[in-house]
């Protein structure tokens, strides 16, 4: 499993986990990023820090070392609108 700091600009991943502890998984989970919710990477600074996202509908800027935290994974294709 990737972290959300992986993921490329222009990806959508699905939260799959929060690691960390205490105040900091607390802040994490205030600003609106749970398990299942979905994460569109907009843009990463020149250095990686910090990492603007799309969550809920709207824009977050994160650090890297909060990225780090958060364990996602690749949204699977919708195919049931295809069927």
């Amino acid at each position: 499993m990737r972290t959300l700091r992986d993921v490329k600009i222009g990806d959508t991943v699905k939260v799959a986990k929060l690691t960390g502890a205490g105040a900091v998984k607390r802040r994490i989970m205030d600003m609106g990023i749970t398990r299942g919710v979905e994460i569109y990477v907009r843009k990463v600074a020149p250095l990686g820090d910090p990492v603007e996202i799309t969550v809920r509908g709207y824009e977050l800027s994160l650090r890297k070392a909060d990225c780090e935290m958060i364990l996602v994974e690749d949204e699977p294709e919708n195919t049931e609108k295809n069927a």
